[in-house]
Order: structure tokens, then C-alpha cells, then sequence
């Protein structure tokens, strides 16, 4: 099978749930917000986070696309930067279990982290994020040798805080014959990057994903009308609109894929997993609109779990369907 290499900001996600807001309040995170810190106060919300008993998972964008391609089964690879310390161990350690060649650099601050505190009174969601040693990543970080050998490579959009990085990695990725795809992010990334993003897409880039916001920040256009701009500068363009579905576009083939039926609890990684189903789809070689179909079918069963990882039993339920997707488009 076609093979996968993913580079992004390497991030364990931390997740705790709380009993009242004293830590909260003791950091000075206003409820709900997303805040980010320094290393200081990141290893001290850490340290206070540990008694009351927390979940740890490999995060970032392309870490959680690249975990789910390796589930279904593609040889995968990663390219990141942690810390020499225990998250980073364990971020590696992780990944390495799901089955991911991990190409891990290391930094000289503490690895990136996002905490994640649930306050028990109504599961409302606060955010600490220390970026940390995923920061340090350069260009001069990276070599020929480590994108040889695969067939596609995917770029987390939030690599683009450092925009000769992003472009040191897709030139590499071309120059090692891989087919590049780019996960856009986030809207306010697409607009603060506005110019740069259109020259990668335009120079490097084969395959772009983008949700309706994404999208409407590269084209200034709404999605139908911004999925056939997107379409003008690169072979393959995806524009996800929710629990509305997706659609996918090549040239002239236009395709719109209804999202599939979930009890959504949490969309956190949704995205990230729908381009690992596209992916591997693409991999095999699939019609358009059935590697959508199978990044629908995936994406539906994350949204129904807390965090960006899916269980053993929706994993199982999703290869079942999927399976089934593509007997029916390949006899």
C-alpha cells in the first residue's frame, strides 16, 4: 500500500477533569478560553494537573492524521519536535505503539503540551497551551533522507508560524517525487497567512483540505463557490461544512458527500481524521467521492468520543463500513 509521511507541531494533549475551578482560578484561566503559556507556568499547571489523575495522547493535526492512516493500515511516518523529557518519550513511545515511523528531533525547552481541564459542574472545556520544543523546529532541521520513500506528505497548516520551514518541508517532499497535501488549520491562520498560503498551494501543494471557514478566508468566497477556486491551483481540493457533509473537486469532477449519522460529543480531531480516511482511500486508488465516503464514515465515530482518538469498538464498527464502501466500488 501506498505509503504516508506527516509533519506538524508535536503536542500531547493532556486531559484532566476537575473537581471545582480552584486550578483554574490559581492560573488565572477564565473558564472555557483557550490561553497560551509559558514554560514557567506550563510545567507548574502540569505538575498540579497529575493528582488528580490525567489522560495522555499524542496530538496535533498531522499526529492524528497520520495515527489514524496507520490504523487503517498505511505504512506511516512522522516528522516532529519534542523536549527531552518524559512527555516527549511518551509522546514518541505512542505513536510508535499505533505503528508510525516517527522522525523525532529534539529541542532544548520542555515538550508542547495542551491541557485540557473539564470542570465536573457542566463538562465545560478550558485550554492551556505550551507550545514549547515544537516551536524549535527549522529548516535546517530537516533532511533529504527523511521524506524518501514515501508516497504522499502531509502538512499541518500551523507549521506556517514559521513560513521557511513550511516551505523548506514541501520543497524536500517534491523533490522526493511525494504527492503534498496541506490541512489548512484554522480561519485565522488562512487570513494572517493570506499571501504565503496561496504561493505554497500554487508551487507545492496537490491536495488541499479546508473547512467552510478555511475556505471562505483563502477565496473570500462561500463554499461551492470557494471549493472550485481552490480547485483552479491545485489537483484535489476538500471543503468539510459540518454536519452539512463535504465536497471534494478535481478539475471539473465535483462531488458532494452527505456526513454520515453520530451522537457528536466532541468534533475536536473530526477533521484530521476525515483526511486520514480521504488519504487512504486515495492510497487504493479509490474514486473521489468514495475517499470522501470513508473520510465521512470516520469522521462520524471521532465525533462521538472525547478527545481525538476513537475507541476500539467505533474502530471496529468503521473498518466493517468501510470495508464494505469499497467491495461494493472495486468489483
Amino acid at each position: 500500500m501506498k505509503s504516508i509521511l506527516g509533519i506538524g507541531n508535536a503536542l500531547t494533549d493532556i486531559l484532566a477533569v476537575l473537581p471545582d475551578d480552584t486550578l483554574l482560578e490559581r492560573y488565572h484561566l477564565p473558564k472555557g478560553s483557550m490561553q497560551h503559556v509559558d514554560m514557567e507556568t506550563g510545567d507548574k499547571i502540569w505538575d498540579a494537573l497529575k493528582e488528580y489523575g490525567v489522560k495522555y495522547v499524542p496530538g496535533g493535526s498531522a499526529a492524528n492524521t497520520v495515527t489514524c492512516t496507520s490504523i487503517f493500515g498505511m505504512p506511516s511516518g512522522y516528522i516532529g519536535k519534542i523536549g527531552n523529557d518524559e512527555l516527549g518519550h511518551l509522546f514518541k513511545s505512542t505513536m510508535e505503539q499505533y505503528g508510525v515511523k516517527t522522525t523525532m528531533l529534539y529541542g532544548t525547552k520542555s515538550s508542547g503540551r495542551c491541557m485540557a481541564f473539564i470542570t465536573e459542574a457542566n463538562a465545560e472545556r478550558t485550554f492551556a497551551d505550551y507550545m514549547g520544543a515544537a516551536l524549535e523546529m527549522k529548516p535546517e532541521d530537516l533532511r533529504p533522507e527523511y521524506f524518501q520513500g514515501y508516497d504522499y506528505f502531509h502538512l499541518e497548516g500551523y507549521l506556517v508560524q514559521d513560513q521557511e520551514l513550511i516551505s523548506r518541508a514541501a520543497q524536500l517532499a517534491k523533490e522526493a517525487g511525494c504527492i503534498v497535501s496541506i490541512d489548512m488549520a484554522s480561519y485565522n491562520v488562512v487570513e494572517s497567512n493570506d499571501a504565503f498560503l496561496h504561493n505554497l498551494v500554487d508551487n507545492y501543494v496537490d491536495i488541499v483540505f479546508a473547512n467552510e471557514t478555511e475556505a471562505r478566508a483563502f477565496t473570500h468566497m462561500e463554499p461551492r463557490e470557494a471549493i472550485n477556486e481552490i480547485a483552479k491551483h491545485c489537483d484535489i481540493a476538500v471543503v468539510k461544512v459540518g454536519k452539512d457533509g463535504s465536497m471534494v473537486q478535481r478539475g471539473d469532477e465535483f462531488h458532494f458527500i452527505e456526513a454520515c449519522p453520530a451522537k457528536p460529543v466532541d468534533a475536536t480531531g473530526a477533521g484530521d481524521t476525515y483526511a486520514a480516511g480521504f488519504m487512504y482511500g486515495l492510497a487504493q486508488d479509490l474514486p473521489l467521492d468514495v475517499c470522501a465516503q470513508i473520510g465521512s464514515t470516520i469522521a462520524a465515530k471521532v465525533v462521538e468520543v472525547i478527545g481525538t482518538k476513537i475507541d476500539v469498538p467505533r474502530w471496529r464498527e468503521a473498518k466493517i463500513e468501510i470495508n464494505k464502501l469499497i467491495a461494493a466500488n472495486t468489483k
